[in-house]
């Protein structure tokens, strides 16, 4: 697990301000969807977003389109005042020029220099510190690792119980159903903090030592509230799954393609009001990822919401859990 969480946050541990004496030219695109700040990319705002998309507009009118330079120029005054839907109806309408809404889209980020590559950073770790960007991300892949890990790791904490003798005897112990499922339930659910307790240390020292020359704030408080907000109720609802299940079908196996189906829905994009696809989370889902950039690590709408919904909703499994065992044990 740490090697695969660490696999996945190593390039933001070389985020860094850049010096004079290093090289910034790669064999990147100028312009990207989405760009990383550890690759040289910067997002731009909406002029400069404007200025870039009508910039290869106008090369493509004139390259594919066989306009002269006038020509593509007077297309583009033309646009000046319409908005980007607009814009790109007229252009397909008139033109037959299409799918120029993904150009715009390839907009989003260029390359930047020195200086305003530190400037962004700058800017950014004034708003929070860095450990407050890492965190987040560091609950994105330590979630999804995390929710395979515990998939297969609690298979085993009903296993013994739910054999026949062992099944029959326990409830021929003086020990409540309460008792019961609220003990085998923290069990579980220790084993997943002592874990997360183990990978948030490793990280937070792995920030520390990897950021150490850069002067970047790094907060352990960071990282253990990213966890508790963003994971541990999901390991608390996986524990649950297989409470129910065990209880339901005196065997937690079926509970492992259950769950694997859960995640997989846990982690399906979507498409939002404006019918733009992408991660927004999805109702009781076991994983909160966080796919934006470095610098732009928000939740998905309504994700702790989610969470608590996810909190309510193990406690009423825990209490159909008991039940069962109670009524099973009469």
């Amino acid at each position: 697990m740490i090697l695969g969480v660490f696999q996945q946050l190593d390039p933001y541990l070389n985020i860094h301000y850049i010096t004079p004496e290093e090289e910034l030219e790669n064999e990147y695109p100028e312009s990207v969807r989405e760009g990383e700040i550890y690759e040289g990319y910067i997002p731009v705002n909406q002029e400069e977003h404007r200025e870039l998309w009508e910039t290869i507009i106008q090369e493509s009118l004139i390259s594919d389109f066989s306009m002269s330079s006038n020509e593509a120029s007077g297309v583009i005054q033309e646009m000046s005042g319409m908005e980007i839907d607009e814009a790109c109806r007229y252009l397909e309408d008139k033109y037959g020029y299409y799918n120029t809404e993904y150009t715009w889209e390839d907009t989003a980020y260029r390359k930047g220099t020195m200086d305003e590559i530190n400037s962004y950073i700058k800017d950014e770790l004034e708003e929070h510190p860095f450990s407050w960007y890492f965190s987040r991300k560091f609950a994105d892949f330590a979630g999804l690792f995390m929710g395979f890990t515990a998939t297969v790791l609690l298979a085993v904490l009903f296993m013994q119980d739910m054999r026949k003798n062992t099944y029959e005897l326990l409830h021929t112990k003086p020990i409540s159903a309460t008792q019961y499922v609220v003990g085998k339930v923290a069990g579980g659910f220790l084993i997943c903090l002592l874990i997360l307790g183990i990978l948030n240390l490793v990280f937070w020292a792995a920030c520390m030592l990897c950021t150490s020359g850069n002067g970047f704030e790094i907060r352990l408080t960071d990282f253990l509230l990213a966890t508790c907000q963003y994971i541990l109720p999901n390991m608390l609802m996986i524990v649950c799954v297989y409470t129910i299940t065990a209880l339901l079908f005196k065997n937690p196996l079926p509970a492992v393609p259950l769950l694997f189906l859960y995640m997989i829905y846990s982690n399906m994009g979507s498409r939002n009001a404006e019918g733009v696809y992408g991660y927004y989370g999805r109702p009781l889902a076991i994983m909160v990822r966080f796919p934006g950039m470095f610098f732009d690590v928000a939740p998905p709408p309504m994700a702790m919401v989610n969470q608590i919904c996810l909190l309510i909703v193990s406690a009423g499994i825990i209490l159909i859990g008991i039940q069962l065992w109670r009524r099973r044990r009469i």
